[in-house]
């Protein structure tokens, strides 16, 4: 009997540029990292308090060549060895998504390479294969960012149940607005989290927020005004805030929020591996919160590496190569899709 054919490794370079981050990866095979380049905006944003969009696509504009000659340097490669080149299309900021667009679908065309769109948030999901071989499908996954709070069940590789959402603010957006009202700055998220490392999470008590009839899903706006009119009466009165015990204690707050809903999800829908993914995933309070919760309730928790929970290529070129496997390819019209919602295409 002959021996199976040894299936070939496939090699994705993965572009990103939906916000602040120019980045390039190469990742065989959806799991393994050969390289992964990332061109931060931070320090340029954070002087005008966040990012500025047409800044954002100048910079893309300087810096995307340069990060994919470095990624495909890092492993070890050049385009001959690439087999298709995968791209985020959205959503994001439109200029910014459009100079990621451009350059893949010049680079496909030049080189002949297949070419695949990718949801930026599914990319954010697919982090985890990088960091787990094992994770297969299915699987409940809580999505936390600046822009999005999604409660999902990913069915298979880049099949999606949404069963829970944000109806007002992402959590990300709310920490960005606590952290400018107590003068933290720019990034929000990752600043309220060290602030809230030396204070008192029970200090001050903060409304978590239920929505009436959708159990699963969450509302931030509430405690994000609590806040704020805890900062304003404190002003009006003389008192001094005490930082560390407010960050602490809307931290708290916002942890209970996501923890709970995610582990009554996958209760609920009787699934035991649970993950998160997006910038938000990479909060201390919150990766402690999810493993001791899944770890009293029987359940498996998986979370990215930091550097795999903000914008990234190394996660799209992963998301890329599942799409790759189920034949989705995409022509020289692909566009940028600032509002692209989860599950569309």
């Amino acid at each position: 009997m002959m021996e199976e054919k040894e299936k070939k490794d496939l090699y994705i370079l993965g572009i990103e540029s939906s916000c602040d981050e120019t980045a390039a990866a190469v990742v065989k095979n959806g799991r393994q990292v050969l390289s992964n380049v990332i061109s931060s905006q931070i320090d340029i944003h954070t002087i005008y308090g966040g990012v500025v969009p047409e800044i954002a696509s100048r910079l893309h504009c300087e810096n995307i060549n340069g990060v994919i000659r470095l990624a495909l340097k890092e492993a070890g490669m050049d385009f001959s060895g690439i087999d298709a080149i995968a791209v985020t299309y959205g959503p994001g900021l439109v200029g910014a998504l459009l100079v990621g667009v451009s350059e893949a679908k010049a680079l496909a065309y030049a080189l002949g390479k297949p070419l695949v769109g990718v949801h930026h948030i599914e990319g954010h999901v697919a982090a985890n294969f990088l960091e787990y071989p094992e994770l297969e499908p299915p699987f409940v996954c809580l999505i936390v960012s600046g822009g999005h709070t999604h409660l999902v069940i990913v069915r298979d590789y880049g099949s999606f149940e949404i069963i829970g959402r944000s109806q007002d603010d992402a959590a990300g957006e709310a920490y960005d607005k606590v952290a400018r009202a107590v003068g933290l700055g720019y990034p929000g998220g990752p600043k309220v989290d060290r602030a809230a490392r030396e204070g008192n999470p029970y200090a001050i008590v903060f409304p978590k927020g239920e929505v009436r009839d959708h159990p699963y899903d969450f509302t931030f706006s509430g405690l994000k005004s609590a806040v704020l009119n805890h900062i304003n009466k404190a002003h009006m009165t003389g008192e001094e805030i005490n930082v560390a015990d407010l960050t602490a204690s809307f931290q708290y707050t916002v942890v209970e929020a996501l923890v709970s809903r995610t582990i009554d999800c996958a209760k609920a829908y009787g699934f035991h591996k649970v993950a998160m993914a997006g910038g938000v995933s990479a909060n201390s309070a919150l990766r402690k919160a999810m493993q001791e919760a899944c770890e009293k309730n029987g359940m498996s928790c998986y979370y990215p590496a930091p550097v795999f929970c903000t914008d990234n290529a190394a996660m799209i070129a992963a998301a890329g190569y599942y799409e790759y496997l189920k034949g989705s390819r995409a022509g020289t019209d692909l566009n940028a899709v600032p509002n692209l919602k989860l599950g569309e295409r």
